[in-house]
């Protein structure tokens, strides 16, 4: 299906010029002025609106400034197309929340090449948007028959961005990171709701089951190709490897340890202690910074650990942010 555009100008000859541009590879929609075009992006919701400023009744600039004030309406991009071209007039433009602006009369290659640009960002925002619902589908998939909550698996990603922040990670890296740690429970969605519900200690049996959970994730996540999912793809596998090699599933030690996967396990630890769970009462939030203090070395990568501790300030204002009510978490 091609993407609608909407054309909005008070002269017949100007669309009829945009329609012979276009027509040949969109679905067009037209209005002829301000009012016709807000009925059209209700009716329609075009994917991109080309918009003419002057007009009877309701220019261009009040046209976009409206749908700009609208939730529904204002991702959707606008490029002013006009004869109005003194650099007052592109400002105005701008101001108002268009994202470009074409200056009549119109040149056939440049309004196509700014209509695919603007379009390609569209389609990019769309792909994005989906990969965070993915995203956050299995994470919160891998939490289904256990009590933690998907707040829990997004203030733990957060947790993990200021770490790696601290440690010298690039935006980029964080931005990855933050993305990718949620998933890292994902395997979970394998292992019986007996076991993840279970009040009392696991037995070696079930407790055998549970420690699958890391391969499971591994092997769900490595289905893709995406560096992200690569990247939860090691975290999963990797997030209860401890830095004294006594971990699972593979007690790989130190370094051998993906430094992802050691950021997230000092994350995911000190949240999941400050919360209740089936088989323990939450910890407060200075008992639970003693355990990532006393296990440095031990469980902890204790580089990390000094990154916790730089970070803590804003680690402690991130779970502040939360409701901590609603997450049974008790504050120290």
């Amino acid at each position: 299906m091609t993407e609608p555009i909407l054309i909005v100008d008070d002269e017949v000859a100007n669309l009829a010029i945009l329609r012979q541009i276009l027509e040949a590879d969109y679905s067009l929609v037209f209005a002829r002025n301000g009012k016709e075009a807000l009925a059209a992006v209700a009716k329609h919701h075009p994917s991109l609106i080309l918009l003419d400023i002057q007009m009877p009744e309701m220019d261009g600039y009040e046209v976009c400034r409206q749908l700009k004030a609208d939730p529904q309406y204002e991702s959707i991009p606008v490029i002013f197309v006009t004869a109005l071209s003194d650099l007052g007039n592109e400002e105005a433009g701008f101001n108002a929340g268009c994202v470009d602006y074409i200056v009549k009369p119109v040149v056939a290659p440049i309004v196509k090449a700014r209509v695919n640009a603007h379009l390609s960002l569209v389609r990019a925002t769309a792909l994005e948007k989906s990969q965070r619902d993915a995203i956050f589908m299995l994470g919160e998939a891998g939490h289904y028959n256990d009590n933690d909550t998907g707040v829990h698996i997004w203030r733990m990603a957060a947790y993990s961005r200021e770490l790696a922040s601290a440690k010298g990670w690039s935006s980029h890296q964080c931005d990855l990171l933050e993305l990718a740690a949620p998933m890292h429970d994902t395997g979970k969605i394998g292992i019986s709701d007996s076991i993840l519900q279970k009040p009392g200690p696991l037995s070696n049996d079930e407790w055998q089951i549970m420690k699958s959970h890391c391969d499971i994730g591994y092997r769900i996540l490595m289905q893709s190709d995406a560096p992200l999912f690569k990247l939860a793809a090691q975290i999963a596998l990797n997030h209860h490897e401890k830095w004294d090699g006594s971990g699972y599933p593979q007690g790989l030690s130190g370094l051998d340890i993906p430094e992802a996967a050691r950021i997230v396990a000092i994350a995911d630890v000190f949240d999941a202690l400050t919360m209740k769970r089936p088989y323990k009462e939450a910890w407060t939030i200075d008992q639970a910074i003693a355990n990532i203090q006393n296990n440095a070395g031990s469980h902890f990568d204790p580089e990390l650990v000094k990154c916790f501790f730089a970070k803590l300030p804003r680690i402690i204002e991130i779970k502040n942010q939360w409701n901590q009510s609603e997450y049974q978490e008790t504050k120290s």
